[in-house]
């Protein structure tokens, strides 16, 4: 058995930003799934949002992350993490991160859907990438931190659990987690554990993530008792590429921002102006519902995002990895426009935290997007994710580095984990053809626009697919795949349970049966287990 101060699930810049925060008071485990760098955060091409001008103001960051959440945001929340923004920017800075500058050396500040002003830190279009690679260099070089690849996280361990009624309220002790390089389930104790495992895309048939957000984080925690909040928001991003060997490659928000056009494949006309007053930059969750729509009357594959129009040498030097990937599949996109789809991006909602990125039970925390702040509220603003994540990880590590003081004489005996009864599989195509039903059907029935007949129709398919997987999962041995499987069935159920309680369209959530956004549901929806 493994014994930490400090357990971090995840290698976004949420998970490393809490453990070089944390790694001076104690000991700490980092574990990914894939490789360090494999997260949200490596694909986040668009940027950091941050007031860094003295044409911007707090004021006007906090209205226009109000205006994209379409009412739910919260007020506390949102006034937090845009003023607290700027300063933990510079300290990632100071990380090394090297955001993109101008010939006079100031930040060259981009501008994405429903902001009004110019305030997106970037990298090129690989500021994620940039990120991660300062992050990780630093993480690799604290003595204290140690990262472990290839690993899976199955469930938390917790006290109650455990059946230990001495502690109360309920707590977190640790994690058992899965060693893909061997298939042995290690028992890692902990005082602190940090979920920061990102995002639940591959809930979904097509979406911008990587193959690792599979809804882990937000699964796990629900299991061993935290509410989770505002799931039905489902951010789809609005242009992703469509071609048969890209794999949703996302096309970035910063495209828009910086002029380029949306267009019907047949005509070339432009469309978005009758949408909304901003054309191109209206809010995602406006943007995707209109290609959604466009799609459906022209009978189409895809839609047109055209930035040719633009000189090469800007687009080049501005967009240099969406230019040379796009090339890759036959694409110059400075002589002509790119097809493009939605595809599932970012959850609004998540497991539920307080403004220190707690949860409700003791010791475990949550950061980026596996947690539900109330910052996003119905709907996302651009590039307000990793700004989220950066403060929420700070506020966790001061609250946590306190707390560890306080549980420093707990410790516990942890059981390992228990496989007697089980055997391996012998018909691993139960766990294909489950992973691919569920996501068809979340695809097909709770996408961008919804109605009750589809909610209920995946609901019962949903129910009947965790019934066999909960049996088969008692009956094997666990692999990646399956604790996967498990995981997105599992929130795939949570996102229909909340899309249904929510009798409105608002921001993402958008129904055919309730086309109106309605007072009395300007309100979160929480499950609780």
């Amino acid at each position: 058995m493994d014994t930490v101060d400090f357990l971090v699930i995840g290698t976004g810049i949420a998970g490393l930003t809490f453990a070089l925060e944390v790694a001076d008071h104690g000991s700490v485990l980092l574990v990914t799934k894939k490789d360090p760098i494999e997260s949200n955060t490596n694909y986040a091409q668009g940027g950091i949002a941050a007031v860094m001008s003295e044409e911007d103001s707090f004021e006007n960051h906090i209205r226009d992350t109000h205006t994209a959440g379409a009412g739910l945001c919260h007020d506390d929340t949102v006034k937090l993490v845009v003023r607290e923004g700027p300063a933990h920017v510079k300290k990632l800075i100071e990380r090394g991160v090297r955001f993109s500058k101008k010939e006079n050396a100031s930040y060259d500040l981009g501008r994405e859907g429903g902001h009004s002003h110019r305030r997106i830190l970037h990298a090129g279009d690989i500021t994620g990438a940039e990120i991660e690679r300062a992050l990780i260099h630093a993480a690799h070089n604290h003595p204290n931190i140690k990262i472990m690849d290839h690993q899976i996280s199955i469930d938390l361990i917790t006290t109650h659990k455990l059946g230990l009624k001495t502690h109360q309220p309920n707590q977190c002790l640790g994690a058992y987690i899965l060693n893909k390089h061997n298939n042995t389930i290690e028992t890692v104790a902990a005082k602190i554990t940090m979920l920061a495992s990102g995002g639940a895309g591959k809930v979904y048939l097509y979406t911008s993530n990587p193959d690792i957000a599979t809804g882990d984080g937000v699964a796990m925690a629900y299991r061993a008792g935290c509410p989770v909040g505002n799931l039905e928001f489902i951010q789809f991003h609005p242009t992703c590429l469509y071609h048969p060997d890209a794999k949703s490659f996302l096309i970035s928000e910063a495209l828009r921002g910086e002029g380029a056009r949306l267009l019907l494949p047949k005509t070339g006309a432009p469309f978005m102006q009758k949408y909304h007053p901003m054309g191109e930059l209206a809010p995602r969750d406006i943007v995707a519902r209109a290609i959604d729509h466009e799609l459906k009357i022209c009978g189409e594959d895809y839609l047109l995002l055209d930035i040719s129009h633009r000189p090469k040498d800007f687009i080049i030097k501005r967009f240099p990895n969406i230019y040379k990937t796009c090339l890759s599949f036959g694409i110059d996109i400075t002589q002509k426009p790119m097809p493009i789809v939605p595809a599932a991006h970012y959850s609004c909602g998540g497991v539920v935290t307080d403004s220190w990125a707690q949860t409700e039970i003791k010791g475990l925390f949550a950061s980026g997007e596996v947690a539900f702040t109330g910052l996003h509220g119905a709907n996302r603003l651009a590039s307000n994710s990793l700004l989220e994540a950066v403060v929420f990880s700070n506020r966790a590590a001061q609250r946590a580095t306190n707390l560890l003081k306080e549980l420093s004489d707990i410790s516990t005996d942890l059981p390992d984990w228990d496989p007697r009864g089980t055997s391996d599989s012998d018909e691993q195509v139960v766990i294909t053809q489950n992973w691919d039903e569920v996501r068809r059907t979340m695809s097909n029935y709770v996408g961008i626009v919804r109605s009750i007949k589809r909610l209920k129709r995946a609901q019962a398919r949903i129910e009947l697919l965790r019934e066999e997987i909960k049996e088969y999962y008692w009956n094997f041995r666990v692999t990646s795949d399956l604790i996967e499987l498990r995981n997105i069935a599992l929130v795939a159920e949570l996102i229909i349970l909340s899309a249904l309680e929510r009798k409105e369209s608002r921001g993402l959530h958008y129904t055919l049966d309730y086309p109106e956004t309605k007072n009395e549901f300007c309100k979160d929806t929480i499950l609780k287990p």
